[in-house]
C-alpha cells in the first residue's frame, strides 16, 4: 500500500519519474516491515488476548458482544457456571435479538467464560458512551437476574455486579434499589425506594413518586422487548415495595 502512495504521491508533487521510483522503493520497505510486525504479533499470541478478542468481536457484533462479556463476569463470580444461568442468558438473547441471535453468540460467551482476561474496563467504558443512564440501570437489573436465576444471589455475585455497576456509572442509590429487589433484607422495601426506614410518611410518598417516574418502562421501550420486560418487573417491584410500606404503616 505505502509503495503506491509514496510513488504516485512524489510523482504528482515533483513531476519527476526518478522521485517516483525512490518513493516506490521506500514504500516497499515500509510495507515489508509492516507485514513482518503483523505476523510477529499474530505468532506471539497477541491476537488471542481478551482485549483484542473483544475488539475483533465488538466490531462485528457490537452490543451483543458487550452483553455476553458482562454476562460471563457474573456467571463466573461464584466460581461455578450453572446450566440454569446459561439457559437464562440464552432466553434473554433469544427474546432480545430474535433471529439475529445465533450459535456464534454462544461461542463468544464460551470464549469469555473460558477466558481469564475479560476487558471489563474497556467494555464498561464503551457502554457508558453509548447508553443513557436508564438503559445502564436496566442492564444491572439484567445482571442481577442472571445471579438470581438459580434461586440465590451469592455475596460474590453482589460484589461482582457492584463493581460492574460502578464502572458503568450507575449511581449508588440506583444500585442499592436494584440489589434489594434480588437480595432481600428487613429494610429492602425502603432501600428499593432509596430511603431509610426512619423516613416520614411524606418522604415515603415523595420517594415512590420519584422512583416511579425515573424507572417507568417507557424510558427503555426503544431497547427491545426483553429490556422492557425487565423494566416492567422493576417498576412492579417499586410499586410492591411502596404497598408493603403503606400496609406496615397503615398509610392511605
Amino acid at each position: 500500500m505505502y509503495k503506491w502512495l509514496l510513488g504516485v504521491g512524489l510523482l504528482v508533487l515533483t513531476g519527476k519519474f526518478r522521485f517516483a521510483i525512490i518513493g516506490f522503493v521506500i514504500g516497499s520497505i515500509i510495507d515489508f516491515i509492516s507485514r513482518g510486525n503483523a505476523a510477529s504479533a499474530q505468532s506471539s499470541g497477541y491476537s488471542n488476548t481478551g482485549f483484542d478478542y473483544y475488539r475483533q468481536r465488538a466490531t462485528q457484533y457490537d452490543f451483543p458482544t458487550m452483553l455476553m462479556a458482562l454476562s460471563a463476569v457474573v456467571m463466573k463470580a461464584d466460581g461455578t457456571v450453572k446450566r440454569v444461568e446459561l439457559d437464562y442468558v440464552k432466553g434473554f438473547f433469544n427474546a432480545q435479538f430474535g433471529n439475529q441471535f445465533t450459535t456464534q453468540h454462544l461461542q463468544v460467551l464460551k470464549h469469555f467464560l473460558d477466558s481469564g482476561n475479560i476487558p471489563v474496563n474497556e467494555i464498561c467504558s464503551d457502554i457508558r458512551a453509548r447508553l443513557p443512564i436508564e438503559a445502564r440501570v436496566q442492564l444491572v437489573h439484567y445482571l442481577f437476574s442472571i445471579a438470581k436465576s438459580d434461586g440465590h444471589v451469592d455475596d460474590s455475585e453482589v460484589r461482582s455486579i457492584q463493581e460492574l455497576a460502578n464502572k458503568l456509572g450507575v449511581p449508588a442509590l440506583e444500585f442499592e434499589s436494584l440489589k434489594n429487589m434480588f437480595y432481600r433484607s428487613a429494610d429492602s422495601d425502603y432501600k428499593i425506594l432509596g430511603i431509610e426506614a426512619s423516613a416520614s410518611d411524606d418522604e415515603v410518598k415523595k420517594a415512590y413518586r420519584k422512583m416511579a417516574v425515573a424507572f417507568h418502562p417507557d424510558k427503555v421501550a426503544q431497547l427491545g422487548p426483553e429490556y422492557e420486560k425487565g423494566a416492567k418487573e422493576k417498576f412492579q417491584q417499586i410499586q410492591d415495595a411502596y404497598e408493603n410500606i403503606k400496609k406496615k404503616r397503615g398509610m392511605k
